[in-house]
């Protein structure tokens, strides 16, 4: 949003004649416990998907009674600890959700801070360090049952990625990938192989559940699709984006990664600098060598950001690769809720 809209959205909220459920003002002078910033980060974020919109307003800086009044505030003034904070959230968030911005505007009548938050998940409520928030006409309070079992009870409206692309022919797909694809197939069903080679292209996509009715789904073209394919996509993004960070967490190096995705892997695998370490075990002569990172590990969390990512929300999958660490993030959610949660059907199973 640019500083004339933000500023727009501030006197929209300001002027509303009573507190939304879905927005929370606080003067916040100095500071505000963070343990608060997160209670209303979950009862904005639920009120918002009860609501229907996209995100609720917690605006920091003025006072929360009519007439409201910007006082300003100092509350974290270095703009890399406020930038911090969303992974501060999202460390004890479900699903990792955390604020999809943080907006600040100088004022002439003091700084005013607008925390954007992103509306609950479909079906996953958001919570806080395991307990879930909303709200009571202005009064913060625990999310109602009947709240969370509304938000539980959301069904997914439409599957994008199962959705057709009338426009797309085989003819968009990317030939290397869907040998790859047969590949991947044959390895895993070796039953079927000498089936497998007497399909053609559309049947085995069709058997793969990758096309629907010899019909090109979004699947298809997210995996298999050629690089100029992407138009079909719009406005959704299909790119992964590898950044090379030094230890000072300067970038180095970067590279863009388009459809297909499903070969998108192993180019993004070669980037990675995976150093081979070597170590003397006790009572030997001989050096182990070791590589800093499973193969397979990498794999698995580059194929599950694919799988997991939420392309309508038009945002890349990002793979920072760091002396010391590599971190793949999407914007997506993790289909059980939580791995709290799977962990706690695991132990009553």
């Amino acid at each position: 949003m640019t500083p004339d809209e933000l500023r727009r959205k501030l006197r929209e909220l300001i002027v509303m004649q009573a507190e939304a459920e879905w927005v929370e003002f606080k003067e916040a002078k100095n500071n505000i416990h963070f343990d608060d910033l997160g209670e209303y980060f979950s009862s904005l974020s639920n009120e918002a998907n009860l609501k229907g919109l996209r995100f609720g307003w917690l605006v920091l800086g003025i006072t929360n009674s009519p007439p409201r009044r910007i006082v300003g505030t100092q509350y974290r003034l270095n703009r890399v600890d406020l930038d911090f904070l969303k992974k501060e959230i999202a460390d004890h968030t479900a699903n990792r959700l955390s604020f999809e911005d943080i907006h600040e505007l100088q004022l002439p009548e003091g700084r005013v801070l607008m925390f954007q938050i992103p509306a609950a998940l479909p079906g996953v409520p958001t919570s806080w360090k395991g307990h879930y928030y909303g709200r009571e006409g202005a009064s913060q309070a625990p999310l109602s049952l009947s709240k969370i079992e509304q938000i539980r009870g959301q069904a997914v409206q439409d599957d994008w990625s199962a959705r057709i692309c009338k426009s797309a022919s085989l003819n968009d797909l990317d030939s290397a990938a869907v040998r790859f694809a047969r590949k991947q197939y044959r390895e895993k069903h070796p039953a079927q192989a000498e089936e497998l080679d007497q399909w053609d292209d559309i049947t085995f996509l069709n058997k793969a559940k990758v096309c629907s009715s010899g019909n090109i789904t979004h699947t298809a073209l997210v995996l298999l699709g050629k690089e100029e394919s992407a138009h079909f996509l719009s406005p959704a993004v299909s790119h992964i984006t590898w950044v090379l960070k030094d230890a000072q967490g300067i970038e180095k190096d970067y590279e863009h990664f388009g459809p297909p995705l499903l070969l998108a892997v192993d180019r993004i695998f070669t980037k990675i600098r995976n150093l081979t370490y070597r170590y003397m075990p006790n009572a030997s002569l001989f050096p182990v060598e070791v590589t800093q990172y499973d193969s397979w590990v990498i794999r698995e969390t580059l194929n599950n950001a694919i799988a997991h990512q939420d392309y309508i929300k038009a945002a890349r999958i990002y793979v920072v690769e760091e002396p010391e660490s590599l971190l793949v993030t999407n914007v997506g959610y993790f289909i059980p809720g939580s791995v709290e949660e799977v962990r706690r059907h695991a132990a009553v199973s």
